[in-house]
């Protein structure tokens, strides 16, 4: 029975790991439209005289383009590292902040591609394929071997799902751009190339 309860538990905290950055991501984009349609197009619209369709979702394009340039110089720079300071003081919080700005950065990369190439991994059983993405190497120092960070994601979330650490001989490459593995996970199988290369 606390087997049972152990698995549950583990479950649900990575649900909750899976719902947190999509949640996060809702309220702030959900919080500055609102703000901006409701509050600045609703001024422009009426010193204008007629409704502009669209002004509000361009508008928050704007407001969030002018945040990123602040965070670029250097006091947008020192304000983030303010609040970095401030929320490490706050458990939960620090928790979620933590793991949204890490996604971010994970899919912000430009020096790189956070996903490199398409694998399959036989993943749960032998003769069951999985859908993978490599993220990097990691050297074993037992042997010298180099090995690969695979990220098998899960549908409706790519941000949620499973990283294996795997022989290059354990994962089959595939000629598919990183489009094509995402189209195929995110519609279950439905989109994506007819053959594997």
């Amino acid at each position: 029975m606390s087997g049972f309860f152990k698995h549950l538990r583990r479950h649900m905290f990575r649900g909750l790991l899976a719902v947190i950055p999509l949640s996060l991501s809702y309220y702030v984009v959900r919080f500055l439209y609102l703000a901006v349609d409701r509050r600045v197009a609703g001024l422009i619209e009426k010193k204008a005289g007629f409704d502009i369709p669209g002004l509000g979702v361009l508008l928050v394009l704007v407001v969030l383009y002018l945040l990123g340039l602040g965070a670029s110089n250097w006091l947008g720079r020192w304000i983030l590292g303010l609040i970095d300071r401030l929320t490490a003081r706050i458990p939960l919080v620090k928790t979620i902040y933590n793991l949204g700005k890490q996604l971010g950065l994970a899919f912000s990369r430009q020096d790189k591609q956070a996903f490199r190439r398409v694998v399959m991994v036989e993943f749960f059983r032998p003769g069951l394929w999985s859908i993978g993405f490599v993220t990097g190497s990691v050297k074993d120092k037992a042997n010298g071997e180099n090995l690969l960070k695979v990220f098998i994601p899960t549908a409706p979330n790519p941000t949620a799902g499973f990283t294996v650490i795997v022989r290059e001989a354990g994962v089959r490459f595939l000629d598919w751009t990183v489009q094509d593995g995402m189209n195929a996970v995110l519609s279950g199988g439905v989109i994506g190339p007819a053959e594997l290369g």
